[in-house]
């Protein structure tokens, strides 16, 4: 990744992780919540084929908390996101508040993040966003040069919190 660029979600995060918990019926949670599982491949190809793609990755283990701050200490460069802009529908953040965990860190079965070039940005989003794959698509932050090897994310109130890496699994590893 560099600096200045975009990062591109192709659509709600943590589906799937919450998919899981309900399905397991521990917490007795009457929630319908749908795990987003698909082939990205050829959504890939299509962005792929029109716009120069800096980093690309499914968001799976670890959910994009894992890619971004993976990217950012490979890349040596900050992540900057915006919570206002990641897309989580609401019943999976309500489960996220219920039980304490970060939508950031829940697993994806059908998510792809991707750093683009900032003046690629509102033409890749248009590429995802015209595939049946991609329709929910969102530009989530950007990359920036400092701090190098972390990823921050503004908050509703003002400030930044530090996003970090998943310490161990949420969930035992089921598939």
């Amino acid at each position: 990744m560099r600096p200045g660029d975009a990062l591109i979600v192709n659509g709600f995060l943590g589906d799937h992780g919450a998919a899981i918990v309900v399905a397991r019926g521990n917490l007795k949670l009457d929630a319908d919540i749908l795990s987003d599982s698909q082939p990205l491949h050829d959504l890939v190809a299509a962005l792929a084929a029109e716009v120069p793609v800096h980093a690309l990755r499914d968001a799976t283990r670890g959910g994009v908390a894992a890619v971004l701050n993976e990217w950012a200490m490979a890349s040596d460069v900050g992540v900057q996101l915006d919570a206002a802009a990641i897309p989580v529908r609401p019943v999976v953040r309500g489960l996220c508040e219920v039980i304490g965990f970060d939508p950031l860190h829940l697993a994806n079965e059908g998510k792809l993040v991707a750093a683009v070039p900032h003046e690629h940005a509102a033409r890749a989003l248009a590429i995802l966003r015209a595939h049946p794959r991609g329709r929910d698509a969102a530009i989530i932050g950007r990359v920036r040069a400092e701090p190098r090897g972390v990823v921050t994310m503004s908050t509703g109130f003002g400030g930044d919190r530090i996003v970090a890496l998943p310490v161990g699994e949420q969930l035992p590893r089921i598939c």
